[in-house]
């Protein structure tokens, strides 16, 4: 009967990941994370109670825990991980998540979950916050750019932005008072939102979408290669600054699917005649729907995710044609927004149609959303054609 026991709780150990809680003892987690398998080796020193309803004494009592167990083992493989591969801080931040995921899923306990995503990014040396309210735990971490959609605090002149306002979606989150995070002491770096590289997903994860549209009385075909995981890292991707939104790379395996075939569509074209073929590209190859529509808010899809969106507004156009235009002519360009509206300017040798002045320079209107008018290059819209309007990104190539 002893036997059978043990042999039995073997099984329990070998079903529920080598640990069962309150057992001294180590055990290992793994999970896929873009094209690598991710390892760890978890201590049962850093691992916390299952109370759902948290104060704050108990937090700081888990911390004590995790912070005197061995969890730099864990620490070290996360930041080993996002050097060798160069995260951009939001990349690193999902595989923190899939982390304290893989230690602690959220459907099981939501806010030891949030405890442990805490604890990784401030020990990662962010200034990270956890504050508790209306029996919520809500996440902060400290940000200096222009993020438009997220709540935040101010405290001690700095901006802490919620990390996981997306699981209270009705709730106010602004009116939390700042005096209560907790914070870790040693922890002071401020998170940042670009995303400049993105990662090397296996190839054999991408799926082809077939592409065409018509120009000058011709079909142009595209098998372009997407990969679905680049909509989970952006799932709760905030509304950032025109900058950063319109720098946010292909990945690798999408760029060599369609910027090669671009070049060889273009070959032999002027450049004139190649801005608009990608002005009439980005304009009529993708189906039209406003974000309230189509999201139910305002959503800025990045370059990859509006190659594979079904639908798509005039910010995705505008950052598309952006980096259609930069990889292929790296030609200097500007933003223009208006009350309801964005579109591009590109600066040819001499202006086209209507010029636009802007800090001394003459650019040229390239309008790549549909318009009630087929519009040409210099042209806009005759509804905007009095409408004021403000310059939010330029951009100037580097010339090396």
């Amino acid at each position: 009967m002893n036997r059978l026991l043990k042999i039995f709780g073997t099984l329990i150990l070998i079903m529920t990941g080598g640990f069962i809680y309150g057992q001294r003892d180590s055990y290992r987690i793994s999970f896929e994370f873009s094209n690598n398998t991710f390892n760890l080796e978890v201590d049962s020193s850093i691992i916390v109670g299952n109370d759902p309803a948290l104060d704050k004494t108990e937090i700081l009592s888990y911390y004590d825990r995790v912070n005197t167990g061995k969890y730099t083992a864990v620490l070290d493989s996360l930041l080993a991980y996002k050097k060798s591969h160069q995260l951009n801080d939001w990349l690193y931040y999902q595989l923190i998540r899939r982390t304290a995921q893989a230690i602690s899923p959220k459907k099981d306990n939501y806010e030891r979950y949030t405890f442990y995503k805490w604890f990784l990014l401030g020990k990662s040396g962010y200034d990270a916050r956890l504050t508790l309210s209306d029996n919520r735990i809500i996440f902060y971490v400290y940000n200096d750019e222009d993020i438009s959609d997220i709540p935040f605090v101010m405290f001690m002149s700095k901006k802490y932005m919620c990390l996981n306002r997306h699981d209270y979606a009705y709730a106010d989150l602004n009116k939390v008072p700042p005096h209560e995070m907790i914070s870790i002491p040693e922890s002071k770096k401020a998170f940042s939102y670009k995303v400049t590289r993105m990662p090397d997903f296996k190839p054999e994860d991408y799926y082809e979408k077939k592409v065409q549209f018509n120009y000058k009385h011709k079909t142009y075909h595209f098998n372009i290669k997407l990969n679905s995981e680049v909509e989970n890292i952006f799932v709760n991707y905030p509304v950032v600054d025109f900058e950063s939104y319109f720098n946010i790379p292909l990945s690798k395996e999408t760029y060599g699917s369609l910027i090669p075939m671009l070049r060889k569509n273009l070959e032999g074209m002027k450049q004139k005649k190649g801005i608009d073929y990608l002005m009439r590209f980005t304009r009529y190859a993708f189906l039209y729907e406003d974000d309230d529509k189509n999201f139910g808010k305002e959503k800025r899809l990045s370059p990859e995710e509006t190659l594979f969106a079904k639908y798509s507004d005039c910010d995705d156009r505008a950052a598309l044609f952006f980096f259609l235009v930069k990889e292929i002519y790296n030609l200097p360009m500007i933003a223009l927004l208006y009350p309801t509206h964005i579109t591009m300017a590109v600066q040819f040798d001499k202006p086209i149609g209507q010029p636009i002045l802007y800090n001394g320079k003459t650019y040229s209107f390239c309008e790549p959303t549909p318009q009630k008018e087929d519009l040409n290059i210099g042209q806009i819209s005759t509804d905007l054609r009095n409408v004021p309007y403000k310059v939010v990104y330029a951009y100037e190539p580097i010339h090396k």
